[in-house]
């Protein structure tokens, strides 16, 4: 008798151990793909485990919002058959999916949750892998009644992280606009990450401040040490003598600026970037001028803010 109730417990141990071999545990904490899943469970492998991430949506004005952070953490779910990822995003809203791929129709269906509210019916999404890209659509009209989707992207998936956009689409996807986009990294390259998006903020912030023509704005986006290197000019130093060289501009209103890196490299507090500048003024006659240009930039990290220690700009003849 006693024989027979170990051999029956160890037949139950080895059932349920088999029912959970793949789940998340110490040794896996995220799971493991079950081998009797699809073959495509694995499209979703380099997303496994826990990303940092900067997420970006659109304003009313179709501006972008401030960068929000946000946690994405992927893993492998009953019993390795599917994934759940959820993100956790320091405004408060909160997000998941159950993903699972239909091999009778070769899709992967996507059912999307959040904290925002408990639908009684969950928003879905399918699609499949291609070319390196995870791509979802689902049916949605854009507000004038066109008939389109909306389409989700995972691409630029590699060891360090991946990138995804959120965008409607007409029928032929010939119209696409873009609503919400997020940048993710494995967490050990988070800082340097957001760092790069606070460096793209303050380049934007100079822009506006440049168009109110708020010297004073201008001249605290530089340290205070800071040496700027105008066209055609000696190189000015400090606060003081940065903010009379921007208010000293006279003989017309500007009334378009932008900077756009081309390329931002931080090596812990300090960091450069180049790019092109460009913009219209408005002269005092009436007329208007566009123009462009190149720049370096040299950045410091002062209590916790990147703010321009060099700055060398000149203009490029059209």
């Amino acid at each position: 008798m006693m024989r027979i109730l170990f051999s029956l417990f160890f037949l139950i141990s080895i059932v349920t151990w088999s029912q959970s071999e793949y789940e998340p545990s110490e040794a896996h904490p995220f799971g493991q793909p079950n081998p009797k899943a699809p073959k495509e469970i694995l499209d979703f492998a380099p997303l496994i485990g826990k990303c940092n991430c900067i997420s970006q949506t659109r304003n009313q004005d179709r501006t972008w919002g401030e960068p929000n952070k946000m946690t994405w953490e992927f893993k492998y779910i009953m019993n390795g058959m599917a994934i759940q990822d959820q993100t956790l995003k320091a405004d408060g809203r909160h997000s998941g999916s159950i993903r699972q791929f239909n091999a009778d129709s070769s899709q992967w269906y996507v059912h999307y949750y959040s904290s925002v509210s408990a639908n009684p019916v969950l928003s879905s999404w399918k699609g499949n892998k291609k070319d390196g890209k995870i791509i979802l659509y689902r049916k949605q009209k854009a507000p004038n009644g066109m008939d389109g989707f909306s389409k989700l992207s995972f691409y630029d998936i590699n060891d360090n992280g991946f990138k995804w956009l959120g965008e409607w689409v007409d029928t032929n996807e010939s119209i696409s606009f873009p609503t919400w986009k997020i940048e993710c990294v494995r967490q050990e390259n988070t800082e340097q990450l957001f760092d790069e998006e606070l460096i793209r903020a303050e380049a934007k912030a100079f822009s506006d401040a440049y168009l109110r023509q708020d010297y004073e704005a201008i001249a605290k986006i530089y340290t205070d040490n800071a040496k700027i290197f105008p066209t055609n000019a000696p190189i000015i130093k400090g606060y003081d003598a940065i903010k009379k060289r921007w208010a000293e501009s006279s003989g017309y209103t500007p009334i378009e600026h932008e900077i756009i890196p081309e390329e931002i490299i931080i090596l812990g507090d300090t960091a450069h970037d180049y790019g092109i500048y460009k913009g219209k003024n408005k002269n005092d006659d009436g007329t208007e001028i566009t123009y462009q240009g190149k720049y370096v930039v040299i950045w410091k990290k002062v209590d916790d803010q990147w703010k321009m220690y060099l700055d060398i700009w000149n203009r490029i003849e059209k």
